[in-house]
């Protein structure tokens, strides 16, 4: 298969209105996870991780056991399977978000998993409830496709670049909040809170999340202020002169309006070599935080691979 095969175009323009129906149909799934796990630090139990078939919020506990959600994106199918062997699965095809919200909690019933969620949805600017929302109906099954062989091959490459840090790091996940893959790596110092606002989000979650020092990255399909797919990095604090770090990596660039350094996801899709291209860019701006931000490095990092 070819780079590009495994890398495939992914132009926000073709299938935005998909990419904005599945934000919600997997926020409803994330509340119910959120509703149902412990809280684990910077909120990482509320976020699914990519697998061979999809998105999969996996082990959420209920009376008796556990339930997995599945986003089957080979077979365009929304799976729940309980731990006594139930499940139930309805077609992952066009219907408006309140649609799928009364099958999804219809099929919850169904396995006898009783949970309520707030059902306005989280990050999103005038946000219209779950159960409200008519307008949100799209799903093009070869996009939903194309967008899942884009997280199962950024998790691929940003799983790599995790195994070189030794210190405090997130596993490489989905959060449906933001709709986007993170992975991020952590001092080991507290940072102090947050003062930006995010939508249907409260202070004290957004506290939680950033309660230390971080360098993180990630994949965007087009959102997140940028407009098109792309990756990322940031970091919070941001030490002075962060943004003004020069780059190898000479298609990529720090974007004042976001915040963030920035890679096009096109620029990796259409490099001689993408994994190259893209373990570059996390590294150099992974060095850039540290670097400028004194973080004991020689602690932190891996110096070489142990052989297996």
């Amino acid at each position: 298969m070819t780079e590009q095969a495994l890398w495939p175009d992914l132009p926000l323009s073709a299938w935005s209105d998909t990419c904005e129906t599945l934000h919600r149909w997997t926020q409803i799934a994330g509340k119910v996870r959120l509703k149902q796990t412990p809280l684990v630090n910077h909120w990482w139990n509320v976020a699914f991780q990519v697998d061979s078939r999809g998105l999969v919020a996996s082990a959420n506990p209920c009376a008796g056991g556990t339930f997995d959600i599945v986003f089957d994106f080979v077979d365009h199918q929304l799976r729940i399977a309980k731990s006594d062997g139930r499940s139930e699965s309805f077609a992952l095809a066009p219907m408006p978000v309140a649609d799928f919200y009364a099958e999804f909690m219809r099929r919850l019933r169904h396995l006898d998993i009783d949970v309520h969620i707030w059902t306005v949805p989280s990050e999103i600017k005038n946000a219209v409830p779950f159960d409200q929302d008519r307008t949100h109906a799209q799903y093009d099954p070869q996009y939903a496709a194309r967008f899942h062989q884009a997280l199962v091959q950024s998790a691929r490459v940003m799983t790599a670049f995790r195994a070189g840090f030794i210190g405090k790091a997130s596993p490489v996940h989905f959060f449906w909040g933001s709709f986007d893959l993170a992975v991020t790596r952590f001092s080991g110092r507290p940072a102090p809170p947050p003062t930006s606002v995010t939508p249907n989000v409260a202070s004290w979650v957004i506290t939680e999340a950033y309660s230390h020092e971080v360098s993180s990255c990630g994949f965007w399909p087009g959102n997140g202020g940028y407009g098109r797919a792309a990756f990322y990095v940031y970091a919070y604090p941001e030490p002075a002169g962060y943004g003004d770090t020069p780059l190898r990596t000479a298609e990529a660039f720090y974007d004042k309006n976001v915040g963030q350094f920035i890679l096009p996801y096109d620029a990796v899709r259409q490099a001689r070599d993408p994994d190259a291209l893209l373990l570059g860019f996390l590294q150099e701006t992974y060095e850039a935080a540290a670097g400028l931000g004194k973080w004991d490095r020689k602690a932190l990092e891996r110096t070489a691979q142990p052989r297996t």
